[in-house]
């Protein structure tokens, strides 16, 4: 089932808090995880987003104000965030949110660093 093991927890509660453009997802095994939407959408799953393979990741610039206008279950192990930007072709399985809540600092810092390098921006038409 897209990647889950019988290891993967599932979720118990998510909350889209539109305010504070945060994904608040809870799991059965305890584990609570806030996700920007910035954060997500510059890490969509999509092939859009990660290419077909390793080196063809496109990066995602101007996102900082991106929202999430609706969200749609798909099947009985994942979402489908439809993004403000239009995007809606990443599918976040539950083992994908967990590995984004588990590592988002990681992921954050080496997304700045990246905009950083290619010289652009977080906000749109700066980059």
């Amino acid at each position: 089932m897209a990647g889950l093991t019988q290891s993967t927890p599932n979720p118990t509660e998510i909350i889209v808090h539109q305010k504070s453009r945060l994904l608040e997802i809870a799991f059965d095994d305890g584990a609570r995880y806030q996700l920007t939407f910035e954060l997500m959408r510059v890490y969509s799953p999509s092939a859009e987003v990660r290419g077909h393979g390793p080196g063809q990741e496109v990066l995602q610039t101007g996102k900082r104000e991106v929202g999430i206008e609706s969200i749609e279950p798909v099947g009985h192990y994942a979402i489908k965030p439809v993004f403000t930007d239009g995007h809606e072709s990443g599918i976040y399985s539950w083992d994908y949110l967990v590995w984004l809540g588990r590592n988002q600092e990681k992921l954050w810092q080496d997304y700045l660093q990246r905009l950083d390098s290619s010289g652009a921006s977080r906000d749109s038409g700066l980059s």
